[in-house]
């Protein structure tokens, strides 16, 4: 097995190091502080200015965290708290509903699974966490775009691709679909990702009433639908109770 890259080492050293002052620092400071030579440090502290990691004060040539990785570290903790706020109403959603539930957040282009909570039986089930699933045909990523959290555009442009016969490609049934959710305020999908399976899914709000997340249920076609394929109610009602429980753990207002 390889040892550790003793560059990224440094490179993280100097990095705790700036985040651990209440000041910047000058290149001497933190050649100095961490028993670097000066060539190595001012070597290590360019790289990470070259990625945006690091900044320097064009004034006095000392040496603060960058924008990139405070957004990073940003990024992070709003994903954490939303799988922190969310795991109760998860379990208990998995319990009411007897089916498995997704919480999931835009990255990328993609759906992010944060939580996943099995179906309570004794199925054979995989883990989804950190799974990344397509925008358009999950129920997830369509209430994401439905709603404003990941555009559409970008998707539409790259073209949509087919995983099952079921799934929607065009752009002018994608956006009637995502329009019908908007007014529903709960989106579904049946088989377009998977054949056999199902999910439907609601949005989750933060402070001033933005998507920030879904959350869903999937399961067998027969057991999320009905005859007809068309979602079960009751199944609509549990899940828009957890959405709306974990919106207003976040802060959302009434909605």
């Amino acid at each position: 097995m390889a040892g550790p890259v003793q560059s990224i080492e440094r490179a993280a050293a100097i990095l705790r190091l700036l985040a651990g002052g209440p000041r910047r620092l000058g290149l001497g400071e933190v050649a100095s502080s961490l028993g670097l030579a000066k060539g190595t440090a001012h070597g290590i502290l360019r790289t990470l200015q070259h990625v945006d990691f690091v900044e320097q004060d064009p004034t006095t040539g000392k040496y603060q965290l960058g924008a990139a990785l405070l957004h990073l570290g940003t990024s992070y903790l709003d994903v954490n708290e939303l799988r922190s706020r969310s795991i109760n109403w998860a379990d208990a959603l998995a319990a009411r509903s007897g089916e498995a539930v997704r919480l999931g957040t835009p990255l990328e282009g993609k759906v992010l699974v944060v939580h996943h909570v099995f179906r309570p039986d004794d199925t054979l089930q995989t883990l989804d966490v950190g799974a990344l699933l397509p925008l358009h045909a999950s129920s997830l990523g369509k209430v994401l775009l439905a709603f404003g959290a990941e555009p559409v555009e970008p998707l539409l442009e790259a073209g949509l691709e087919s995983y099952t016969r079921h799934t929607v490609v065009l752009p002018d049934d994608l956006n009637r679909a995502l329009v019908e959710i908007r007014e529903l305020g709960w989106g579904a999908e049946v088989q377009e990702m998977t054949m056999g399976e199902a999910g439907v899914a609601a949005p989750i709000r933060g402070h001033g009433g933005l998507v920030v997340g879904a959350i869903g249920v999937s399961g067998p076609v027969e057991r999320i639908c009905d005859s007809k394929g068309r979602p079960q109610p009751a199944l609509i009602t549990l899940l828009r109770e957890a959405a709306r429980a974990i919106s207003r753990d976040l802060g959302a207002a009434r909605w």
